[in-house]
């Protein structure tokens, strides 16, 4: 009986292994580059006609930064990987915002939870709070699963260069917008 119990422990542990394995991969794969194309003109247009509003209540018009290059990372505070990327995407935020590039974060978490998250973890870029239109937007930028983190980059000309599903490493970030920037 003592060995039957061992083995049948091993077995599930070996199955939990195969499973998380495929999870880590799928994980892996789904965080690749998508097709920018993907992404309709319409959608880009709808991202700068919104107005959300920041985690003090204050409305602002994406419309402000039409014609930078626009990184959008969609995120939550209950995402580990995009409380991770966070301060790169706020240290590359300092280094090219000279160079016409503009960082902003859209929570689709509650304004509570976004207020006390900055308060703790303060970035150098503009966090709004997107409620059900900052889901609709995501949408309409391609993430038709909703899931987080989403990062899309849009050049000064409108079009889309980068649209990231799951962590984006600071060094790929950097390499984009080195030559997204000013164009």
């Amino acid at each position: 009986m003592r060995r039957s119990s061992v083995f049948l422990v091993g077995v599930c542990a070996a199955i939990i292994g195969v499973l998380a394995g495929s999870r880590v991969g799928f994980l892996r794969s789904s965080a690749l580059p998508q097709s920018a194309t993907a992404v309709s003109a319409a959608g880009v247009a709808r991202l700068f006609a919104s107005h959300l509003n920041d985690p003090a209540g204050h409305p602002n018009s994406l419309l402000q930064w039409q014609g930078k290059t626009l990184v959008v990372n969609f995120w939550a505070t209950w995402c580990p990987p995009c409380r991770e990327e966070m301060p790169a995407f706020s240290r590359l935020q300092e280094r090219y915002a000279a160079q016409g590039v503009q960082f902003v974060g859209i929570a689709l978490d509650s304004v509570e939870n976004v207020r006390t998250y900055h308060a703790l973890s303060p970035v150098s870029y503009p966090l709004l709070i997107g409620g059900p239109e900052g889901g609709a937007l995501a949408r309409d930028l391609g993430n038709k699963s909703l899931s987080l983190p989403y990062t899309v980059v849009i050049n000064p000309q409108g079009e889309v260069r980068l649209m990231q599903m799951g962590a984006l490493a600071e060094s790929d970030l950097e390499r984009i917008l080195a030559r997204t920037a000013d164009r």
